[in-house]
């Protein structure tokens, strides 16, 4: 006699075996004509029905997002292993992002197809054995979730689709250095677990009108820098291209304008580390956005993803050794230059001519306002060559350090230290070292907020060479990594997307302490007494500064801040330099 358990058992898996000789996997996408996008978790079923018809494919849950629920990573192996600690020393891997602008849902739809056409044999991939793939399926939840057919209103398609802000309301490519969100923490675990050889994240542009179903943003090559950023420039970049206009798909670099037209010309836009393109070449992973344009049917869009995404991993599984070559050494060749750039200008001297497909645009009269609107005739196309600006220079360098020294008690810098897998000593013991103290001299902070923060801009910092005694528990940070970059990019405060910059170290900015002005004027007098020559700088910009002489208040704050009375901590940064 069967057992009703049995009985169960056996009825669950005839049912499933019958699923998977019949199932196509058709997505939501496919089934609506190229109309609807996938919901969250429609997305997520499709993946775990497609990993248990297929070994090939696994799906893994990587940690919380401020949803609530966890973030999900699919990865495709030939050899069914899985085990990235074993099989990353001799495997290439491709890391797709979707979703991180649910509204822009396009790659979703393609990694769905694109991965169960990898196990179904419909796409055939050269050296496929010693080739990883990696995929969010959906990187906001959040976002995904807050479903709604209006919020993209410059947008042709699809039906419905996810919201821009996460769960907190925060643009997540906005976050990956300041790492506000459990997406990002999240992400920095799956991110350095399979340490990507190539990195793309999909997208929908904003802007202009043209021709093309789809540009690329691919990360500005100047700042990669050196053998890593002219591989990009001049190899990987090309041959994508090549091999779409093969496919009769036309593609352009992300056309990097608002409120005008393109036909003069336009920059290349530069990714600081804050982006996800940005961020992941600070661990020397080759990167870029790919940005479909928002008034193409949706189809289209999905279809040309697709395509891309197919071109992109040919040309790495093409490319293995090379890639692998440059970023075994990336870290050890631009430590021996002995200094990196940390701000860039564009250079507008220097530009490239790219026969751009655009529309003709003018501005004509508002139906709506009083003003003048900008309209694009698509009865005239047009085809001519346009400068495009797609090279930045250094503009501020710092000299490599041997290390950074980070004053204890400061654990939201320990934590995304942490999370990017930087490796550091921790003093066992009070230690005395000369090192390069760093103040900050001056900067500005925006007047509005900005993705939960008021950012500092044209910070300028001082440095001085001291002895500074240093207790047990400071954190020793050698520079000599693989997340180099990324110190250089967190740590001098200087840098665009700087911890300083991103307001992790605004309580330095603050005194703590102060003084009754009645009760300091007698100290002060002694002290001038006593230090002449703070007495001399005194009368010296009295003198020189009609301001100051007019202002007893400031004089005496002069005195106070040249004396011992004034908080050492006060605008120090706890970051100090050895070299």
């Amino acid at each position: 006699m069967i057992k009703k358990s049995t009985y169960s058992f056996l009825f669950y898996f005839i049912s499933f075996l019958n699923y998977a000789q019949n199932s196509t996997f058709l997505t939501t996408f496919e089934k609506s004509s190229g109309l609807e996008t996938a919901t969250y978790f429609e997305v997520i079923d499709f993946y775990k029905n497609l990993a248990r018809v297929h070994p090939e494919i696994s799906v893994f849950e990587m940690g919380k997002t401020d949803s609530g629920f966890p973030l999900h990573l699919v990865v495709y192996d030939s050899s069914k292993k899985f085990d990235f600690k074993k099989i990353r020393a001799n495997k290439t891997v491709v890391f797709i992002n979707n979703g991180i602008h649910p509204g822009e849902s396009d790659g979703i739809d393609a990694s769905m197809m694109l991965l169960r056409d990898i196990v179904q044999n419909r796409i055939t991939l050269p050296n496929s054995e010693n080739f990883i793939l990696a995929a969010i399926p959906i990187y906001n939840i959040g976002g995904a979730l807050n479903r709604n057919s209006t919020t993209r209103v410059n947008q042709n398609g699809p039906k419905e689709y996810g919201f821009r802000g996460n769960a907190r309301n925060f643009d997540l490519n906005r976050d990956f250095i300041k790492s506000d969100t459990k997406n990002t923490r999240s992400f920095a675990e799956i991110f350095h677990l399979i340490n990507p050889d190539v990195f793309i994240e999909t997208h929908v542009s904003n802007g202009a009108d043209y021709q093309y179903a789809i540009t690329h943003l691919f990360t500005q090559h100047n700042k990669l820098g050196g053998k890593l950023g002219a591989f990009l420039e001049n190899e990987m970049r090309p041959q994508i291209e090549e091999s779409l206009l093969k496919k009769d798909i036309s593609i352009t670099p992300y056309v990097n304008v608002w409120g005008k037209t393109p036909d003069t010309g336009f920059s290349q836009f530069f990714d600081s580390p804050r982006y996800s393109s940005g961020f992941a070449t600070l661990f020397n992973t080759f990167s870029f956005m790919i940005e479909t344009h928002m008034l193409k049917p949706y189809k289209q869009r999905v279809e040309q993803t697709y395509s891309l995404l197919e071109s992109a991993i040919e040309f790495t599984l093409n490319n293995t050794s090379k890639i692998e070559e440059l970023r075994i050494n990336a870290v050890s060749n631009f430590i021996e230059q002995k200094s990196y750039p940390i701000q860039f200008t564009l250079d507008e001297a220097a530009f490239t001519t790219i026969l751009f497909k655009g529309y003709e645009g003018s501005y004509i009269n508002s139906k709506v306002t009083t003003g003048k609107r900008l309209f694009y005739d698509q009865s005239k196309p047009f085809t001519k060559p346009i400068n495009y600006y797609n090279q930045f220079k250094a503009s501020k360098n710092i000299t490599i350090p041997k290390a950074y020294i980070l004053k204890q008690g400061f654990w939201p810098i320990l934590d995304r230290l942490n999370d990017n897998k930087i490796e550091y000593i921790i003093f066992k013991k009070d230690t005395s070292i000369i090192v390069e103290v760093q103040t900050i001299k001056d900067f500005k902070t925006i007047n509005e907020a900005f993705e939960g923060h008021y950012m500092h801009y044209n910070t300028e910092v001082l440095s001085t060479t001291k002895t500074i005694n240093f207790n047990k528990g400071d954190v020793y940070i050698p520079v000599n990594q693989n997340g180099a970059r990324y110190l250089f990019e967190t740590l001098e405060a200087e840098a665009i997307d700087s911890f300083f910059n991103w307001n992790f170290f605004d309580s330095i900015l603050q005194e703590k302490e102060g003084y009754s002005a009645y009760v300091f004027e007698d100290i002060a007098e002694q002290f001038l007494i006593k230090n002449p020559e703070i007495k001399e700088l005194l009368q010296t910009k009295i003198t020189a500064d009609k301001e100051f002489a007019n202002n007893p208040q400031a004089q005496l704050d002069f005195i106070y801040k040249n004396s011992p009375y004034y908080e050492a901590a006060h605008l120090k940064l706890p970051i100090y330099k050895v070299f």
